[in-house]
């Protein structure tokens, strides 16, 4: 199968998500790097594109060039990845979608409720497809897990315990490092820092697992240091459209703590526990049973595990790889439209814009429960309710 062309804005030198997008695009041999606008520096951004093997007429000095440029080719990119500042991923995905381009934008997918819904709508009147990153999502044992809930090993889900906290802005001596300073700016970052960084992260993949999508929640966020505006820590409670509880927590400053994603779901007839850090083991315990751990790579796994597992047993897969199984999934859906045949089941599982929206709703929710004492609001869009 030929290969597709790949294009990606933003993601340039020193960048942290860059290369894991490169990686993951590359991996398999689905995608070609062709044309990329790296750097809001335009000569750095051609400068670096060409380093990366991008011929000199599709090293672009920013996206717009790069949409002009691309449009009218033979030999266009298929799928444009935006990884660029959060605050410009609704226009550059805009103008990528209703010029016919399909688009992985980087989360989160806007920075309002009313630009999710927007997004939405054009993909679904173009029919141009828009994933979101949640990245995670790709891990073969938390698709396993996915697998195991919708076949009914777990039963009835009760109860979902999700997690993204780690310690790595927890110096308030940080509070002038611009790394840190403006994510918890809301001129810069919004009205969320922690839950609309790292606890979509989780809800997401709550969501994903469960099958269920978030109704409404409950927040307490505080600042746990005082100079920040947005909060640093937050404990969300909510509750599920199939009926499971929810309960989330994330922070930045939990010293000690890593990277900290983990889930927990818990049914009927048994439970489940992952974690990101050890993504190869998940732990499995049947109702009146004994604890079981599934190791990733072993037999007799789900076909949505075995499609996303790609070394021998006893070898770690990491996050670069999780990002490479949401961009095979995107390069199974393109190539099922381009030959009109019925996309591979076990590969429909990136995240849509729909998802963007759903987490882009629960981030506002957040920051209105957390400003009113944890009062109970809808977490759902206004065009999903």
């Amino acid at each position: 199968m030929a290969r597709l062309n790949w294009g990606m804005i933003g993601g340039g030198e020193g960048s942290q998500i860059g290369p894991a997008h490169r990686l993951g695009a590359g991996l398999d041999g689905a995608f070609s790097f062709v044309a990329g606008a790296l750097d809001h520096r335009p000569e750095a951004g051609r400068e670096y594109g060409q380093r990366l093997g991008l011929a000199a007429n599709r090293a672009y000095g920013d996206w717009r060039e790069m949409l002009d440029g691309e449009k009218g080719r033979e030999d266009r990119v298929d799928l444009v990845t935006v990884a660029t500042p959060n605050a410009t991923h609704f226009e550059i995905t805009k103008a990528f979608l209703e010029n016919g381009f399909h688009v992985l934008c980087e989360k989160p997918m806007t920075m309002t409720v009313e630009e999710g819904e927007e997004i939405v709508r054009i993909s679904r009147e173009t029919g141009n497809i828009c994933a979101v990153n949640y990245g995670y999502t790709g891990y073969s044992l938390v698709r396993h897990m996915k697998a195991m809930v919708a076949r009914g090993d777990l039963g009835k889900i009760r109860l979902v315990k999700a997690e993204f906290a780690h310690g790595h802005h927890a110096d308030a001596a940080d509070a002038d490092n611009p790394r840190v300073r403006w994510r918890y700016d809301p001129a810069q970052a919004g009205v969320s820092a922690q839950f609309a960084d790292c606890g979509i992260h989780a809800l997401h993949m709550a969501s994903f697992v469960t099958g269920q999508e978030v109704k409404r929640l409950s927040a307490d966020t505080v600042s746990c240091i005082s100079s920040r505006e947005l909060e640093d820590d937050a404990m969300v409670n909510f509750r599920m459209d199939g009926g499971a509880v929810g309960r989330l927590w994330t922070s930045s400053v939990a010293i000690g703590r890593q990277h900290g994603l983990t889930l927990q779901i818990f049914g009927e007839k048994g439970g489940l526990r992952w974690s990101q850090e050890q993504p190869n083991q998940l732990y499995w315990m049947p109702l009146n049973g004994r604890l079981e751990i599934i190791e990733r790579g072993e037999g007799g796994l789900s076909p949505e595990a075995d499609r996303t597992s790609r070394v021998t047993i006893g070898h770690a897969e990491g996050m670069p790889l999780a990002f490479a199984n949401i961009y095979t999934d995107l390069a199974e859906a393109i190539q099922a439209r381009k030959s009109g045949r019925t996309m591979d089941p076990a590969a429909d599982l990136y995240p849509r814009a729909e998802d963007g929206l759903r987490s882009m709703a629960a981030v506002f929710a957040v920051a209105d429960s957390g400003k009113r004492e944890g009062v109970w609001v809808d977490a759902r869009p206004p065009m999903f309710r």
